[in-house]
């Protein structure tokens, strides 16, 4: 079972605040650049995996998607969805993606923000999403970098030069990775950008689009703090279609 550190009352606090919690899908800086991997969605069912407070749900019903169903493991982030949305086309349910069984070719878009980086079993759940898409559907989804699941101390180092360097620790070694990010204990899958291609490629998908998402200037202007994300990747976004 998937560790459930979403549903530990200081971890969903701190998530709570985030800005992307905030302020949903427009909080997201890399909302703008994953918007434009998206299929029309009008008429087509919609898998939302890790769901979280529902925000991308409530958006492809807007754009017109038929139905959408959002699946988190979260207690907590459900609730939230649930209390958000007042649409019967959207359903909420409780899912550990890592066993999860999805219905043979019964969407046309499955979608996934930053959840598939805690999934042990990732081949799994690539060859479930295979299955559940219909023949040409496709399957849009962010990880964090693997930058950011490589370190083992997330801290920036001064190099001799004096700039910044990110301490990346054995990347080539991929696994688990423990980390504190807004509580402690928090268990991350550490993998590499090739071995996300391979595990895709074997399960049948054809590559659309990847990128190492970075700001745009504009967003730069918007939110100096950001600047940063020019040093080293936040997120891989991915765009792959099945056959």
């Amino acid at each position: 079972m998937s560790q459930n550190i979403y549903d530990q009352p200081e971890f969903f606090e701190g998530y709570s605040r985030l800005r992307r919690s905030l302020r949903g899908l427009e909080g997201a800086p890399e909302w703008a650049s994953l918007r434009a991997l998206l299929p029309p969605l009008a008429g087509l069912r919609v898998l939302d995996l890790g769901c979280g407070f529902g925000w991308f749900c409530r958006y492809a019903r807007q754009q017109g998607a038929r139905e959408v169903v959002g699946l988190d493991l979260s207690d907590k982030m459900l609730t939230r969805a649930r209390a958000l949305t007042s649409d019967c086309a959207v359903t909420y349910l409780r899912a550990d993606l890592e066993d999860v069984h999805l219905p043979e070719a019964g969407f046309g878009l499955v979608y996934s923000s930053l959840a598939l980086h805690y999934i042990e079993h990732l081949p799994a759940l690539l060859g479930q999403v295979h299955r559940t898409l219909l023949p040409g559907g496709h399957f849009v989804f962010s990880v964090e970098h693997p930058i950011y699941t490589a370190p083992r101390q997330p801290r920036w180092l001064t190099d001799a030069g004096g700039g910044k360097t990110w301490p990346v620790d054995q990347y080539l070694m991929e696994g688990p990775r423990l980390t504190d990010w807004l509580a402690p204990g928090v268990v991350k899958q550490h993998r590499t950008i090739g071995t996300y291609l391979k595990l895709l490629l074997e399960q049948g998908f054809s590559l659309r689009h990847l990128e190492e998402w970075g700001p745009t200037d504009a967003q730069l202007a918007d939110l100096p703090e950001l600047l940063e994300e020019r040093e080293r990747p936040m997120f891989l976004l991915f765009s792959v279609q099945r056959a």
